[in-house]
């Protein structure tokens, strides 16, 4: 008989749970193939009028609706780092509600996160496996040609450097087709279910995220490698 591990994500904005929701359902299973036994695994996306509340706030009632409606185990909880490392993020966001949460035990809530925290924002995840990128954009320049030879995390700007590849690849349509052309809006999702975790993970970022994630499932007895 498996196991069942339902998991709930709560992300900053719509735009962030189109990429992140393939990200987190694809590494999840990813590491549940490692774990001891047959293990199954569900993604919830969790979401609520959060207008007036607090990051804290937010992850509060995220943990509370997730295991009130849907009984999650584990909630992934998302914010930007917006700046070079995480450092400030985890000082005044995630290390506040870790050390708060567990104190919720056993009332309605569920008290076993996971942060996701990019450098800078979202989009250095998306620019990890540049081939992709380039191919779901249609642009064959170089990656120096583009701007996109640095490390991700490296970039102040990632969205704005996926804005400019695509009006780059927009220079070579006609004015016809132009006008029908791609937006970032368009990437999110599909490059989020495609992405190659190998190329995320030479990001620290995410193999931060990744780690925590199986130290949080070798804590609940799933992982035992």
């Amino acid at each position: 008989m498996s196991n069942f591990i339902l998991t709930g994500l709560y992300t900053e904005g719509n735009t962030d749970v189109r990429f992140l929701s393939g990200v987190v359902e694809r590494t999840l299973f990813d590491v549940a193939y490692n774990c001891t036994g047959d293990i199954e695994t569900k993604l919830e996306i969790i979401e609520f009028n959060k207008s007036g509340l607090s990051f804290i706030e937010q992850v509060l009632q995220a943990s509370k609706l997730g295991f009130e409606k849907y009984g999650i185990l584990l909630l992934f909880i998302h914010t930007d780092s917006d700046d070079i490392n995480d450092s400030q993020v985890f000082q005044s966001k995630i290390n506040p509600i870790l050390d708060l949460l567990p104190q919720k035990n056993n009332n309605g809530y569920c008290t076993n996160l996971v942060a996701i925290v990019p450098i800078q924002m979202t989009e250095s995840w998306m620019i990890a496996d540049k081939k992709l990128l380039k191919d779901e954009i249609g642009i064959s320049k170089t990656d120096f040609e583009l701007g996109m030879h640095l490390n991700p995390e490296l970039i102040s700007d990632p969205k704005a450097l996926i804005e400019d590849v695509i009006r780059l690849s927009k220079e070579d349509l006609t004015k016809r087709r132009r006008n029908k052309g791609l937006e970032i809006s368009d990437l999110y999702q599909i490059i989020g279910q495609k992405v190659e975790l190998s190329e995320l993970e030479k990001l620290p970022s995410y193999l931060k995220f990744k780690n925590a994630l199986i130290d949080k499932l070798r804590e609940l007895n799933f992982y035992h490698k």
